[in-house]
């Protein structure tokens, strides 16, 4: 069974937009709710561990193969469980201590402005001109805007997790790059299968360096509730997702997902939690979007067939 192939319609393709766009969206939401049980890597690694185990079991049912071969793909699922995984959630998930669930959605969104930059900087393939620099430039004025304390009225200790998020975005991005020229036809799901179990390995050695017990965790409905959606929803059904997707579309297109996390993540806040996201959230959001749009305006015109007119107005 191929698993890239259920993902090749239009319908399909937006309907798959729309769905991973629902299930990382409400993930944030998710996330913070149930740090009031868990702490933050026992959490994340708790959560990747029980989703790694089912995605490798599919892979065995579904695939031709399910064990990496070779350098390039031990290395593939090296960066993913480093990058993508461990490094990317352990930071998110200790960020959201600090600021609620719909600010850290903005922050991430900054992921596919970084993905751009780091490919310029790190692939032969692509470059980074003057447009491209001021795409960059405008993402990171929207991280400053929505850091800002005094305006935006998180308060100083919100900085900190402002800080971790965007980290996090970093180490989401960095991975996703590293890993393109490392993707061969290992199935998705073995791939997603082993980079979540190692991932989940160095959370929770990062959880025990961290002093953190599984003593404190409180078992509850809700907490068990929030721990099987990110694990079954979130983890298992939106990565498989994703990746197949990636495989579809190409980064540039799968990285506009990244723009409707944050409305969904607002909504979920305001239903679920009661929080209204501030101005200053919307402000900076608004021109990470613009950088993005910058950064891969040509990519985004071919999409939709609009390429001509672009390459004129870039001249």
């Amino acid at each position: 069974m191929n698993l890239r192939s259920p993902i090749s319609s239009p319908e399909s393709i937006a309907g798959a937009f729309v769905l991973l766009a629902t299930l990382w969206g409400t993930s944030f939401v998710a996330i913070e709710a149930g740090l009031h049980y868990f702490p933050p890597l026992l959490f994340a690694g708790i959560r990747y561990a029980v989703a790694g185990a089912v995605v490798l079991a599919f892979a065995v049912l579904v695939s031709d193969r399910w064990v990496p071969r070779g350098r390039d793909e031990w290395l593939g699922v090296a960066v993913a469980g480093t990058f993508v995984i461990a490094a990317y959630h352990g930071l998110l998930y200790v960020g959201e201590l600090y600021v609620t669930g719909a600010v850290a959605a903005v922050i991430v969104s900054l992921s596919p402005v970084l993905t751009a930059t780091f490919a310029a900087a790190l692939l032969p393939s692509e470059r980074l001109g003057p447009v491209e620099i001021g795409g960059f430039a405008l993402g990171i004025v929207g991280v400053v805007v929505i850091a800002d304390p005094v305006a935006s009225g998180l308060g100083s200790a919100a900085l900190i997790g402002v800080a971790l998020a965007f980290a996090g975005a970093v180490a989401f991005s960095l991975g996703a790059v590293l890993l393109r020229p490392l993707r061969t036809d290992l199935p998705v799901a073995a791939l997603q299968g082993w980079a979540m179990v190692l991932g989940a390995g160095q959370l929770f050695v990062g959880a025990g360096l961290l002093g953190e017990s599984p003593a404190s965790i409180v078992w509850t409905a809700s907490s068990l509730a929030s721990l099987a959606y990110l694990t079954l929803l979130s983890g298992v059904v939106a990565f498989l997702i994703y990746f197949a997707l990636l495989d579809t579309v190409g980064p540039a297109q799968l990285h506009l997902v990244g723009y409707a996390e944050p409305v969904v993540a607002a909504v979920g806040s305001w239903a679920l939690l009661g929080q209204v996201v501030e101005g200053e959230a919307v402000v900076g959001f608004l021109a990470i979007l613009a950088g993005f749009l910058a950064l891969e305006r040509r990519e985004i015109a071919a999409y939709v067939g609009f390429d001509r007119t672009v390459d004129r107005l870039s001249r």
